[in-house]
């Protein structure tokens, strides 16, 4: 880490700098002739701010390619290190980091869906009780990401969860997969849930199924 004292000696240099190149910049324009000011207002000027513009345009192309490449680069190391794994618990984590990582979308992950899914399965299914309520509702949420129909008859047992989270998770996965199956309980839900995150949830879910 900078000290902060040789931070504060950059910054004052770069102030230091920038007011110089301000006051050079007003110098030699006062100095430039008529002539040649109108020229640089209508000709230099739009060329400049055109290349400025294309070059900004070229930085976020070059900026998202990077952060895409990235990404590969960090989901490959993580399906490695998912197929590795023996132990269940390093390997629910590891399922999680993944979708996350891959941003909520089954592609590039295609290799390792059905895997992927058994661990979200077998967690939904074994983590019981109140204190596993979040581990049971990522899960829920996360096996919609997959897009395997054969889960939502288990997602719709999890609408019934006595946590809130559990159950507003289970509409997430369900709308997710567009499961049509699901509409008429959730839109019970939407309608008669205590719970306004599960209602809310519900809601996105029935939209979903719409598009």
């Amino acid at each position: 880490m900078v000290p902060r004292t040789q931070s504060g000696q950059a910054n004052l240099t770069a102030i230091i700098i920038l007011l110089g190149l301000v006051i050079t910049s007003v110098w030699v324009w006062k100095r430039l002739s008529l002539e040649t000011q109108e020229y640089l207002i209508d000709q230099a000027v739009p060329i400049a701010l055109a290349g400025l513009a294309l070059g900004a345009g070229l930085f976020a192309i070059i900026r998202k390619m990077r952060r895409t490449h990235t990404k590969r680069r960090v989901r490959t190391q993580l399906i490695d290190a998912f197929e590795r794994e023996t132990l269940s618990d390093k390997k629910l984590d590891l399922a999680f980091q993944l979708i996350e990582v891959n941003e909520y979308r089954l592609k590039g992950l295609e290799v390792v869906a059905p895997a992927l899914r058994d661990v979200l399965v077998n967690t939904l299914q074994r983590a019981v009780g109140d204190k596993q309520h979040r581990i049971r509702g990522m899960a829920a949420s996360h096996l919609g990401v997959l897009q395997d129909t054969t889960v939502v008859p288990l997602l719709m047992k999890a609408l019934e969860d006595d946590h809130a989270y559990v159950r507003s998770c289970a509409a997430l996965g369900l709308g997710r997969l567009r499961a049509l199956d699901a509409k008429e309980r959730l839109t019970t839900m939407m309608e008669e849930d205590w719970d306004q995150t599960v209602r809310s949830r519900a809601r996105e879910a029935l939209e979903r199924l719409k598009g």
